[in-house]
């Protein structure tokens, strides 16, 4: 049974379908630059197949495909699943109807499993992430939220020590009047995430994981880019190459 905001969030998705592209994609944007990343380290790595999860209207899985990488990609709103081949009917083979919490194919298909910006729109991370892990082979990237570089300095530092606390539930609580979640015109229903938050179930399954800020800073902080980044991408390897190895 789908959880009642997640219904609420596809709803969401469902009348806003046309002008997905306008409103959440930009060229040069957080989650374009974190596939710039991805894509500059795939060599490296030796990746060569990508699953996108909760892959809106398309635009990771077109990026990688135009860069020769095997991708498919996975979107549980209909709508945006047309939008993206009416778009670009090259995508209509390329993507498929299914949540991140049930992912439709086999234990270590993909080397690569990804998301962007998806996260925060799900009442429990952990479940698609748990997932992602179960189907990736090399490498899993979630390029998502970080609440703790969000508002002002205060707020950001009173947040990462409720946080640290394990009373931060708690206080979300109350700021959301018991909601749990938040509505906006232009995201429509989130909740409060940072990709922080999974840093340890992903880093259990990973032989090697950090964080990278994706949002333009010139400050030279040490707390960069916990304190400093509103949005960041999570890099995990389940195998570290030997790069000193011609084509290791």
């Amino acid at each position: 049974m789908i959880d009642p905001i997640a219904k609420k969030q596809q709803e969401y998705y469902e009348k806003t379908a046309a002008e997905y592209q306008r409103m959440h994609v930009n060229a040069g944007d957080k989650h374009y630059r974190a596939l710039s990343y991805i894509a500059a380290m795939s060599g490296v790595w030796g990746i060569s197949s990508f699953l996108d999860v909760g892959c809106g209207t398309g635009r990771a899985v077109q990026f990688l495909h135009e860069r020769a990488f095997h991708v498919r990609g996975v979107e549980p709103v209909g709508a945006l699943i047309e939008q993206a081949i009416t778009d670009r009917p090259i995508l209509r083979e390329f993507i498929q109807c299914a949540r991140g919490e049930s992912l439709p194919f086999p234990d270590a298909s993909f080397d690569t499993v990804c998301e962007f910006g998806m996260l925060h729109h799900v009442r429990s991370p952990e479940l698609v992430i748990q997932e992602m892990l179960r189907v990736a082979r090399k490498a899993v990237f979630l390029s998502d939220a970080n609440r703790f570089g969000q508002g002002r300095i205060p707020l950001r530092i009173l947040k990462l020590l409720l946080s640290k606390a394990g009373v931060w539930p708690v206080a979300n609580l109350i700021k959301t009047r018991g909601k749990i979640y938040s509505y906006s015109e232009g995201d429509g229903f989130f909740y409060s995430y940072s990709v922080y938050d999974s840093l340890v179930q992903v880093a259990k399954w990973a032989e090697d994981a950090y964080i990278l800020p994706l949002m333009p800073q010139r400050s030279g902080s040490w707390y960069q880019p916990l304190l400093t980044s509103e949005c960041v991408l999570l890099c995990a390897f389940r195998r570290i190459p030997d790069v000193s190895q011609p084509g290791s």
